[in-house]
C-alpha cells in the first residue's frame, strides 16, 4: 500500500482523528442502545441502534478513504462511553459528542478548502452534512422529550 504522496498530513491527521471520534459513537450509542433497554425503553434503544449503524457506516467509509490514500486506518483515542441517569442526560451528553463531530468536519472543510484539495473537501463535507442532520434530529428529539434546544447543538458555520 502505497501513500498518496499528493494528499497532506493534516488531511490525514482529520481523516484518523474522524475514525476515532466515529467509533467513539458507535461505542456510546452502541451501549446506550442496551442500557435504555435496560430501563424500558424499547423506542429509545431502537433510536441509538440505528445511530450505530450510521456511526458504523461513517466510520466504513473513512477506512475506505484512507486505505485509498495508501494510509493504514488507526483509531487511537477512542473516548470512554459516557453515563447519565436518564434518556434526557445521554441525550444531551450525545449532543457533545455530534457537536465536536460538527466541528471536527467543518475545521477539515475549510482546511481542504485552503488548500485546494477538492476531492477531499467534498469527502469531509458530506461527513459533515450528515452530522449536522444527526445534530439536529437529536435537538428535535431533546425538544420532543421536553427539554428544549440546547446551545451545542447548533450548526457549525463559517
Amino acid at each position: 500500500m502505497a501513500m498518496d504522496a499528493s494528499v497532506h498530513p493534516r488531511v490525514l491527521g482529520y481523516l484518523g482523528r474522524a475514525l476515532s471520534l466515529e467509533l467513539t459513537a458507535v461505542q456510546q450509542y452502541m451501549t446506550q442502545a442496551s442500557l435504555v433497554e435496560t430501563w424500558g425503553e424499547t423506542e429509545a434503544a431502537q433510536r441509538f441502534r440505528q445511530e450505530t449503524v450510521e456511526e458504523l457506516q461513517h466510520a466504513e467509509r473513512i477506512v475506505q478513504r484512507m486505505l485509498a490514500l495508501g494510509v493504514a486506518p488507526a483509531a487511537s483515542q477512542l473516548r470512554p462511553v459516557v453515563h447519565a441517569p436518564d434518556l434526557i442526560g445521554l441525550l444531551r451528553l450525545n449532543g457533545i459528542l455530534e457537536n465536536d463531530l460538527i466541528q471536527h468536519y467543518g475545521e477539515a472543510v475549510r482546511f481542504c478548502l485552503l488548500i485546494g484539495d477538492h476531492n477531499n473537501e467534498a469527502f469531509f463535507r458530506e461527513l459533515w452534512q450528515e452530522e449536522q442532520h444527526h445534530g439536529e434530529e437529536l435537538g428535535r428529539w431533546l425538544h420532543s422529550l421536553g427539554a428544549g434546544q440546547d446551545r451545542f447543538l447548533q450548526r457549525a458555520v463559517f
